[in-house]
């Protein structure tokens, strides 16, 4: 019996082990245990049971060589994204552009809304400031996400901000997100040079950048575990409720319990902090407009029935 950070690893028999998924590809599961490899795939009653491994999941799993093997069972996941593909994250960091393509509160947000939900740490990272011109912009978006409390990475000294990354990846499982062209790729490059992960110009035509990555891997950085990961431009909200939604905002679950209204969804009803907040501009008035956007976009969806528990 062997501990291989939180989990316990049980070989039987010399064959079956517990590992984690770091790679995926090609419908093969690349399979870490005690710093080996294994090339696996998945059993076929995974399918049944409508079960999908993800790169970040912990498994169980035989292999009688280094290239044969076949993931057994899935252990429970604390969480998991779908948008990129993985199980099992402490920490999104958002890569969101100032320019090329232009910087969007909205865009951030649903980020943020969505790492909120699967309750992982957001860390902003604001890029390609060396190409932005109006630095009280900056300054702007700034104030608003580190007031409410998050983490804002955006030294004009690209050296400083990839140090301060590098202090948050130990003993973490770390997810760089954000849309097209944002740099993420060219981001990890210059964390690790070895990686050479490609990259790609934004597109003229469209004014965001292409797919660049492919496939989803865990690569070993600074003590921790980093996913690069395929970069998009848009997040819909497949499954927060508009009753869970007013509690994706810090700010507005701060200002909560000061609300007239015990379940107050801060739209309509009288005596609601969180827009007094917003008049005093104590809330910005940008993040309360896009939660408007977003409650919107959810009411107007099917409704979602959470299976219980």
């Amino acid at each position: 019996m062997v501990k291989y950070g939180s989990i316990v690893l049980n070989f039987i028999g010399g064959q079956w082990v517990k590992g984690q998924i770091r790679k995926a590809l090609s419908g093969f599961y690349y399979v870490v245990a005690e710093d080996t490899t294994y090339q696996t795939r998945g059993r076929g009653n995974f399918r049944k049971r409508k079960l999908t491994p993800l790169v970040g999941d912990w498994v169980e799993f035989e292999s009688s060589n280094l290239t044969d093997g076949y993931i057994l069972d899935l252990l429970p996941r604390k969480n998991e994204l779908v948008r990129p593909p993985v199980a099992n994250v402490d920490l999104g960091i958002v890569v969101i552009s100032m320019v090329e393509p232009a910087f969007s509160y909205n865009l951030l947000d649903r980020f943020l809304v969505n790492l909120e939900y699967k309750e992982i740490e957001p860390v902003i990272y604001l890029s390609k400031l060396d190409l932005l011109q109006d630095t009280q912009q900056l300054a702007h978006v700034k104030a608003v996400y580190e007031k409410i409390g998050y983490k804002v990475i955006a030294s004009e000294n690209e050296k400083v901000n990839i140090a301060a990354l590098k202090k948050l990846f130990k003993d973490k499982l770390s997810v760089f997100m954000g849309q097209s062209g944002a740099g993420k790729s060219t981001l990890l490059n210059k964390i690790r040079p070895d990686l050479k992960l490609a990259t790609a110009a934004i597109s003229d035509y469209l004014g965001r950048g292409k797919h660049t990555t492919r496939h989803v891997e865990l690569l070993p950085i600074d003590g921790g575990l980093v996913a690069d990961t395929p970069g998009f431009s848009s997040l819909e909200f497949q499954d927060i409720t508009a009753y869970e939604l007013p509690r994706m905002f810090p700010e507005f679950v701060a200002a909560a319990p000061f609300c007239k209204f015990r379940e107050c969804q801060h739209v309509n009803e009288p005596g609601c902090e969180v827009k007094h907040r917003v008049e005093q501009g104590e809330i910005a008035s940008v993040r309360y407009d896009n939660y408007l956007q977003f409650l919107a976009e959810i009411e107007k969806r099917r409704p979602i029935y959470k299976k219980n528990k």
